[in-house]
């Protein structure tokens, strides 16, 4: 038996990249034979992967698992085969949330979703990495939902940049906590409203408090307007917009940081909560989408991003040691439920079940 996977882009430090090769391992070790197609690759990830025009002819004993996240003519490679389907599903950010920033990625949103509505009656099951997913997935037409934590082991460390923690902590020893979101710079992601509660915290707790944007940007218009906003309220020395970053340089942010922020208006999952909560590191964050089933009682949510509630919820945390402590605990809770073995267990079965093996 076969289980092969489907995915528009395999990217080397991209979540669902990683997610997508661990599959393949956890297939193979469960006896199942499984290789990777793609649209795109990361050039480091050719030799482990296949373009998807060499899938051949359908034969009677593979089944197809489709990794959905965006939109892509990939999909309609992978909708036309006649094998029996499987669908992975990761979100799809809503296009109104992106459209008037990035038409083109508003539109690949947009295909995204109407594909999603379209491989519903085709598909043997869905497999959601969240139940705030799963909805989206029943809502979208699916009939045989489940849920199954992605195959990412959250709590590694990599050894921490000594240059990069050198500085953070110089910056760190001239007074002020420093603040930490990671995730990809774009509207959605909300990064403006994180700018927002740290001047107001600047102003009411602590005039050197900083704000650590740690991701890559999406399109050309969001980080200059996001910058010049920054500028705008004389936060430049403030708030740093790194970009992506090595592991190393990751570790140092983690290690370095006060609490984590996420001001986020749709999350599918949100792995760099996950990684916050192994850090030890306390979350305030607002609590919509799939944030809430993430964090449940290891984090402070919030049902508004209101700048001045914001930044008393981050004092609150930063002030009371009792409050960390409970969240401490529940932390290492939560981690434990997506743990990598876990999952791929979850995972496995699932998979197995549905094409009868």
């Amino acid at each position: 038996m076969r289980v092969d996977q489907v995915i528009p882009s395999l990217a080397l430090r991209d979540a669902i990249g990683v997610h997508t090769l661990a599959v393949t391992e956890a297939l193979r070790a469960a006896g199942l034979q499984s290789d990777i197609f793609y649209g795109d690759c990361a050039p480091e990830l050719l030799k482990v992967a296949r373009p998807v025009g060499s899938l051949g002819r359908a034969t009677k004993d593979r089944w197809l698992l489709y990794q959905s996240s965006i939109g892509s003519p990939i999909f309609d490679a992978f909708a036309s085969r006649t094998e029996p389907k499987l669908v992975n599903y990761h979100n799809i950010t809503p296009v109104e949330l992106l459209e008037s920033w990035e038409p083109g990625v508003g539109y690949e949103v947009g295909l995204g979703r109407e594909q999603l509505k379209r491989i519903g009656p085709q598909c043997r099951l869905a497999i959601a990495d969240s139940a705030f997913n799963q909805g989206e997935l029943i809502e979208a037409g699916f009939t045989a939902t489940a849920v199954a934590s992605l195959l990412i082991d959250m709590t590694v460390r990599a050894e921490a940049d000594a240059t990069k923690l050198r500085l953070l902590r110089a910056a760190k020893a001239d007074g002020g906590p420093d603040f930490l979101f990671v995730g990809k710079v774009s509207p959605h992601k909300a990064p403006h409203d994180l700018v927002k509660m740290l001047a107001v915290y600047r102003r009411l707790y602590h005039p050197k408090a900083r704000l650590h944007l740690v991701g890559s940007p999406l399109g050309q218009r969001y980080g200059p307007a996001l910058e010049a906003f920054v500028a705008d309220l004389g936060l430049s020395d403030a708030v740093s917009v790194s970009g992506s970053v090595r592991p190393e340089e990751l570790e140092a942010y983690y290690r370095a940081a006060d609490v984590f922020v996420c001001a986020s208006d749709h999350e599918g999952f949100c792995v760099p909560i996950v990684e916050a909560m192994a850090h030890d590191l306390p979350v305030v964050a607002y609590g919509v989408t799939a944030v809430p089933e993430t964090v449940q009682d290891a984090g402070l949510l919030l049902r508004s991003k209101e700048p001045l509630a914001f930044a008393a919820a981050v004092h609150r945390v930063m002030e009371d040691e009792q409050l960390r402590q409970q969240f401490s605990r529940a932390a290492v809770r939560r981690v434990e439920a997506f743990s990598l073995a876990r999952a791929r267990v979850q995972f496995v079965d699932l998979v197995r079940d549905a094409v009868g093996e």
